[in-house]
C-alpha cells in the first residue's frame, strides 16, 4: 500500500463519520481514529508487519471500501475522560511476570500512583504508573505488542 492510498483511506475515513477503522494486510497494519463532534482531529498509525514473501499484495478499492464501512469495534467517546499515554517507546505488557495476574482490567478502580503496565525498553521494565485516580473504561493495547512514544494505552474514567 503506497503513500498515496493510505491518505486516500484518511480522508475517506474521515468524511465517513466512522470513529475508528483497523485494516490489516499481509504486510501492513493500519489503525485510523478520528474524533466525531465536528473536530477535525485524527490519529493514524501506520505498522510495517514483517514481509513473508517478496511479493506485495494491494488490495482492491472495493476491499478497502468493505473494510471501512464495516467497523469491527465501537469506541467509547465521551469527552471527558483521560487518556494515558505511554512515555516511551517500547513493548508493553499488562502483568509483572507470565506467571503473574494482570495489572488492571477494564472496569478496575485506579488509583494515583497505581501500576497500570509494563514497558520493555532495551531490556529494562519500566512500571508505568497512573498520573490520575478514576476506572479503567478501555485498555487500547494487546499485551506483549511494541508500543510507540505517546501512544494511547488506556481510558480512564476520572468520575
Amino acid at each position: 500500500m503506497d503513500l498515496k492510498e493510505i491518505q486516500n483511506l484518511i480522508k475517506f475515513v474521515a468524511n465517513s463519520g466512522v470513529a475508528e477503522v483497523k485494516l490489516e494486510m499481509d504486510d501492513v497494519k493500519i489503525t485510523i481514529r478520528t474524533t466525531l463532534e465536528g473536530s477535525a482531529t485524527e490519529t493514524t498509525y501506520v505498522q510495517q508487519m514483517p514481509a513473508q514473501s517478496a511479493i506485495q499484495q494491494v488490495a482492491a478499492p472495493q476491499q478497502i471500501a468493505a473494510a471501512v464501512a464495516t467497523p469491527e469495534v465501537p469506541v467509547v467517546e465521551n469527552a471527558h475522560y483521560i487518556t494515558i499515554k505511554s512515555p516511551i517507546i517500547g513493548t508493553f505488557y499488562r502483568k509483572p511476570s507470565p506467571d503473574k495476574p494482570m495489572f488492571v482490567e477494564v472496569g478496575n478502580t485506579i488509583a494515583k500512583g497505581d501500576v497500570l503496565c509494563v514497558i520493555e525498553a532495551m531490556k529494562l521494565f519500566n512500571e508505568i504508573e497512573s498520573e490520575v485516580s478514576g476506572k479503567i473504561v478501555k485498555i487500547l493495547v494487546d499485551d506483549m505488542s511494541p508500543v510507540e512514544f505517546d501512544q494511547p494505552l488506556f481510558i480512564v474514567d476520572p468520575s
